[in-house]
């Protein structure tokens, strides 16, 4: 087999970043800034080429409309390249891995996203090791030449995770990710261990298809404790709101309040999708398993089932910005599109 060609897409993040000697805060540099400090990228018998956001994105400022333009890149390059390594920031680097998960329809492709909880240019830093991993699993192939993980991944801290079963969940720790509620497609150390059975698989004869709309039009409200009307009501009347993702106790459960019955059908009538997603970060949503979670089924509520926060804010925004009709999104969020959720056989 020829020599795998990967290109590195550097979006921004701290990885990237070095401390500026006058004010002592990071700041974003180029790739070229970056390459310096890891010559092991020679060593590598691929061909690697890179393309950097011009000027780089912080992770806190991620939108959309980047996550549009990452697609666009990979959908330009497609053809040219066995594998795509993406430098993200990791405070939204679970967003930006689930979003392009459904984003990019029948990838046969590895999207790899990675970054550092440390700059590269640091001693300790992190950067290094997830960057060079991550172009190693990038250019993975079987014998056969294809590719090991052709989906959209996180690499991190030694461990390959389905990019929309992922979530942060360390701001200091270099194990700053988890998958909770899927294995992990590899395990990483002396050698890189794939779990092949747990690695998607798309039909070679379905075609690459890039898409680019998403609606934003949504808003998360997180239950608590003595949640007044008036906080819901603020949420539910946003101008323009289309879903609203309802952050619930447990396996799905929300308070037995007539009002908030009352609000929540009102909603669903209007035809604002509601998917009801659990604030435990393991687990699943199981309507219909306590009396609590009944009057939400009556309401029209959906089950966001075990996906992430991150998975169920895109796959909403993916569904609402490709204007699937309510009936149509109800279907969908029983699906796994790009295996986002698991589905309980009863």
């Amino acid at each position: 087999m020829s020599a795998p060609k990967i290109l590195i897409i550097y979006t921004g993040g701290t990885i990237g970043m070095m401390e500026n000697p006058k004010t002592g805060a990071l700041e974003a540099f180029d790739w070229e800034h970056i390459s310096n400090f890891v010559p092991e990228l020679q060593r590598f018998h691929y061909r690697i080429d890179t393309i950097t956001f011009g000027p780089p994105i912080d992770s806190s400022d991620m939108e959309p409309k980047f996550w549009a333009r990452m697609v666009e890149l990979i959908a330009e390059h497609y053809d040219a390249y066995d594998g795509f390594v993406l430098l993200h920031g990791t405070d939204t680097m679970a967003f930006t891995a689930s979003a392009l998960s459904f984003m990019l329809e029948n990838l046969a492709k590895p999207v790899i996203v990675t970054g550092s909880q440390l700059p590269i240019g640091q001693l300790r830093t992190d950067g290094k090791e997830n960057l060079l991993t991550s172009i190693e699993i990038a250019a993975a192939r079987h014998a056969d030449g294809t590719p090991v993980v052709p989906e959209v991944c996180i690499f991190f801290e030694n461990q390959l995770m389905r990019g929309n079963r992922t979530s942060k969940i360390n701001t200091e720790g270099f194990n700053a990710f988890r998958s909770h509620n899927f294995p992990a497609l590899a395990d990483v150390g002396i050698h890189i261990r794939f779990d092949e059975n747990h690695i998607l698989r798309r039909d070679p004869a379905l075609p690459f298809k890039p898409h680019y709309m998403l609606d934003t039009n949504i808003a998360i409200l997180t239950l608590f404790p003595g949640i007044p009307q008036t906080v819901v009501d603020a949420v539910i009347n946003i101008p323009g709101l289309r879903g609203l993702i309802l952050k619930t106790y447990g396996a799905g459960n929300a308070p037995q309040r007539p009002w908030l019955f009352e609000r929540l059908k009102a909603l669903n009538d209007l035809g604002v999708i509601i998917v009801n997603t659990t604030q435990c970060a393991h687990g699943a949503v199981e309507m219909g398993r306590y009396e609590t979670s009944l009057q939400l089924i009556e309401a029209g509520v959906l089950d966001g089932h075990d996906m992430t926060l991150e998975g169920v804010v895109t796959k909403l925004m993916f569904l609402l910005g490709h204007n699937c009709s309510p009936k149509h999104i109800q279907q969908l969020m029983n699906t796994s599109i790009v295996g986002e959720v698991t589905l309980a056989t009863r």
